[in-house]
């Protein structure tokens, strides 16, 4: 739940005349979630942003996932999949299922035109890189650490500093994204056992109205297809906006870690929530201090949800093996937890300095085939040692 924010100029009163220094009306767009019931927000802009010169189908999209086969842990070396291109045309689809879908990117230039998916909201993790995201709403400037949220009705461009690596986890929701309910008071404010809030998340920082006529393509993903609508003014042409609903950042860093005198399960990690599917942080943090605590998590079973864990730094407490960026995907109804040696090797220690996005989803996750390429086929088996050793 975003809190309201306001930028440039706008009336006194919604939905009232809004006039330009040479007296024509500027023109209001509501843009709003649950059909005019939930979040939402009102932009000012320069010319109506209704008027299309121009459509065209740029691609259909059907997915081609792996061919049904044993169920096993898997571990996908994403460091291997080198991609290029722009945000969008360099993500490389690795999972999915009704109700999100899962990627990596690495985009080594702008994007020309903007972008919209039209059946939920977006999440980029920026694992590498810094640039702008640009939107309807204003400069966002990004680095990493950072969660980009960004509402379904955005459109919007990255622009990275293509003279420093860009890495982005994605994860793009049939839905809608916001932080857990338990977090938030029923007015919508952050609660005080919530580990961020409001200072926490960064709006849009300016706002640029451009008066340009040419030729200016938005992108909608929308019903397995990409569209390019063409625009004789500028998109970028809001004046002002307030509201609810905005794209915004917030950084992992800035995520306090609920810890405990005994080992806390995964919830409490836990920073966004969607339809089928939520999003956890695992920061540094100091680790169980009961003394007989074993700071290791202890061995679980995924009973309704496959397990998603995106290595971002540090060494993993309870892993061996893993590489920056690696996915691990544990399946549900599959036990696992930590390596052999890793439970009694945790015991005594203190703090942890890992990082980690993990996203846990209730309906069962396909690969597809540019998955399959990353595959590292021993991980199933890496738990199976002398335990005599261990």
């Amino acid at each position: 739940m975003t809190y309201y924010y306001r930028l440039g100029t706008i009336p006194k009163k919604r939905h009232t005349q809004f006039r330009q220094p040479d007296g024509s009306l500027y023109h209001e767009e509501l843009m709003g979630i649950h059909g005019f019931t939930g979040i939402q927000s009102l932009l000012y802009h320069l010319h109506p942003p209704t008027q299309i010169d121009a459509v065209r189908l740029v691609q259909t999209i059907a997915l081609e996932f792996e061919q049904p086969s044993a169920l096993r842990p898997r571990h996908l070396r994403t460091a291997q999949g080198v991609s290029a291109g722009d945000a969008i045309s360099s993500r490389i689809l690795l999972l999915a299922n009704a109700d999100v879908c899962i990627s990596v990117a690495q985009p080594t230039e702008p994007m020309s035109y903007w972008y919209r998916f039209a059946h939920g909201d977006e999440v980029m993790f920026v694992h590498d890189g810094s640039g702008v995201l640009e939107s309807q709403y204003g400069l966002l400037h990004y680095r990493p650490g950072d969660y980009l949220v960004i509402p379904t009705g955005v459109f919007w461009r990255l622009l990275p500093n293509v003279d420093v690596l860009q890495r982005l986890l994605v994860i793009e929701a049939q839905g809608h994204i916001a932080p857990p309910a338990r977090y938030l008071n029923r007015e919508g404010q952050f609660l005080e056992h919530s580990p961020y809030g409001e200072r926490d998340l960064r709006p849009p920082e300016a706002l640029v109205p451009r008066d340009e006529v040419g030729e200016f393509e938005v992108r909608v993903k929308a019903r397995d297809r990409i569209t390019a609508y063409t625009y004789h003014h500028h998109p970028m042409d809001v004046v002002g906006w307030d509201g609810h609903l905005y794209p915004y950042a917030f950084n992992i860093a800035d995520f306090e870690p609920i810890t405990g005198r005994v080992h806390q399960p995964p919830p409490v990690h836990q920073t966004f929530e969607a339809p089928g599917f939520v999003i956890c942080s695992f920061v540094p943090r100091l680790l169980d201090y009961h003394p007989l605590a074993i700071p290791a998590p202890y061995n679980h079973s995924n009973v309704d949800s496959d397990e998603v864990l995106y290595y971002v730094e540090g060494n993993f407490l309870s892993r061996n093996g893993i590489e920056r960026s690696s996915i691990t995907v544990h399946p549900s109804g599959l036990p696992h937890g930590p390596h052999p040696g890793k439970y009694a090797a945790s015991i005594g220690q203190e703090r942890t300095d890992e990082l980690a996005v993990m996203v846990d989803t209730f309906r069962p996750l396909q690969f597809t085939r540019q998955a399959i390429a990353l595959d590292d086929l021993q991980y199933a088996y890496s738990w199976t040692i002398d335990q005599r050793s261990s």
